[in-house]
């Protein structure tokens, strides 16, 4: 499903594709990782994606490595 950039933009926008207000969450979206509603403030994920659990699965799995590793 191929989306413009118009319309990525609409949907990035939408406060009704956010939960809490902060968690955004679209399933019409087929982004995993996109900018936030303010690009300045960076990059959020679109917990829609099943991709976006795994990725958060990799950060957290990867800290604690780290952790580990480090730690004496």
């Amino acid at each position: 499903m191929k989306v413009d950039d118009y319309e990525s933009d609409r949907m990035r926008n939408d406060p009704g594709n956010y939960k809490w207000g902060i968690f955004y969450f679209n399933t019409k979206d087929p982004r995993t990782i996109l900018p936030k509603r303010n690009k300045l403030l960076g990059w959020t994920v679109n917990f829609a994606s099943p991709y976006s659990y795994l990725i958060l699965i990799g950060i957290i799995a990867f800290a604690i490595l780290m952790d580990t590793v480090f730690s004496k």
